[in-house]
Order: structure tokens, then sequence, then C-alpha cells
């Protein structure tokens, strides 16, 4: 009997291993390689000061120092409307994690950019007929008259854009003891592409034009917040800071007038989301 008491000894834990383990199963947030993520959501953006310089066969100009804002249409059905839902502020973003703490994603953020009429700029350069469009001021100086320029990133402001981003588990320190009921989680990343915008320009009083066209690239970092409830959804709140440089801006029908500039941004984001696994 004696022979037997090792075995006895074995068998007991391990039983008692696994009904310790079914007790305290393995949590669905616990681990993310592998789990699938999309969000949707708005923003609203600031934009530093930008030279804008343009360019034809009669003309060659810079509007130095150059204001621009956003242009939000507030909480509007639009943006859950699939029919209207690109013409607000948006954003979206498909991504998948690589590991239980890093995700690669692709993003399309439809911000808005538009510069402020009747502002005073300096300028340099020339173009036809000056002082006829109720700009001219003195030798450096002009107004910003509709007459004169305007132009609209306005449909828009597209950057399609890469990043990877880490997500860290912060439930412990805000004392939420059941992650898979609800998930605070903190993230940050850093992404790069292309962008693609719709500008709609009227220079010089020439014909209106309002096309896309591949217009430059940026560069950005974010941070941000994410709650996940339910183990499948979430909402998060992000803030982005990152650089645009645009040096081929469509501006009227013929292509040899374009525009060029490039500026900073910062971008807030309040987005809705699922997480899963297929």
């Amino acid at each position: 009997m004696k022979m037997f008491k090792p075995f006895f000894v074995i068998v007991f834990v391990m039983c008692s291993l696994s009904m310790t383990a079914q007790d305290n199963p393995v949590k669905y947030t616990e681990n993310n390689k592998g789990k699938f993520f999309v969000y949707w959501g708005g923003n609203r953006s600031q934009y530093s000061s930008s030279d804008i310089r343009f360019q034809g066969e009669d003309y060659d100009f810079t509007l130095h120092e150059t204001r621009a804002h956003d242009k939000p249409k507030g909480w509007h059905i639009d943006y859950i409307n699939p029919a209207r839902m690109t013409i607000p502020q948006t954003n979206l973003r498909v991504g998948y994690f690589i590991s239980d703490k890093y995700n690669i994603s692709l993003g399309y953020d439809h911000m808005k950019y538009v510069t402020t009429q009747n502002q005073m700029v300096e300028y340099s350069g020339h173009y036809p007929n000056e002082g006829s469009y109720g700009e001219k001021v003195n030798d450096n100086l002009l107004w910003l008259t509709e007459d004169f320029v305007q132009f609209e990133h306005t449909d828009g402001l597209n950057y399609i854009h890469a990043e990877i981003s880490r997500m860290d588990d912060l439930s412990r320190f805000v004392y939420l003891p059941d992650t898979d009921k609800v998930q605070l989680n903190a993230t940050y990343g850093v992404g790069g592409g292309f962008i693609f915008p719709k500008t709609n320009a009227q220079i010089l009083g020439k014909e209106r034009h309002d096309d896309f066209n591949i217009a430059g690239f940026g560069l950005s970092a974010k941070a941000g917040l994410n709650l996940i409830f339910f183990k499948h959804f979430f909402v998060q709140y992000d803030v982005k800071v990152g650089h645009i440089n645009m040096n081929n801006v469509r501006t009227t029908h013929s292509k040899t007038d374009k525009a060029s500039h490039h500026f900073n941004f910062l971008e807030t984001t309040i987005s809705f989301g699922g997480i899963f696994r297929i």
C-alpha cells in the first residue's frame, strides 16, 4: 500500500490544479494576439499657419503664414447615415493584433481644412490683374477676398495611413477586477501615409475646381484611452499630432496650375468599435 501513496498524492495535486484552473479560467481580454478590430468615429482638427504657394502659366505667388480651420458638423445623424456618413469629419480604422501588446492597422482620417477668408496676409510673387479682386492693401499685404482666393480641402483633407500601436491594460490601476465586463487600456502609436484630398479651389477668378488627387504625405503620432465593454465593444478617445506636406494640390482644370504647402495638425477623435477573433 505504501507504494501507492506517491501515486495518490500526484493524482490529488493534479485534480486540485485542474479544479483551480476551472474556477479561474483565462479571461478573453487577457490575450489580444490574433484579434481583429474596427472602429468608426468623428474628429476635430487644428492646424498651424502655412505658406501657400500658387503656381500657373502666368502667376507664381505665395501667401505667408495663412491661417486655416476645420469645418465641424456637430452631433448629427449623418455620422451613422450610410448614404451620408462620409460628409462629416470622420475616422475609420481596421486593425489586427500581431501580439498581445502590438497591433497594425490601416485608417482613413477624413479631416477638413478651410483657409480663413478675409484675413490679411503678407505675400510675395506676381499674378495678373493685381488689385482687381478687392485684395490689395499695399505692395506686401493682401486681403483674402472670395474673388481672389478660395482654398479648401473639405471633401476632404483625407489622410490614408498605416499605424503600429501598443495597448496596455490599466484596469488594475482603476479597480476594474473583471476585465471581461469592463477593461480600460492605454493606446499609443505612430503612423504614416499619403494625402488624397478633394480640393475645392477658386483662384484669380478661374473656374472652380473640385477633384481628388494624391497631393502629398503625412506623418503622425497618437495617444489615447480605450474602454472595452463585455469583451467585444469599445469606445476610444485619441489625440493625434502630425505633419502634412502637400506639394501637388490641383487647383484648376489646367494641369499646369497647382498649389503647395505644409503644416502641422492636432486631431482629437472619439470612436466606437468592436474587437473579435475570426
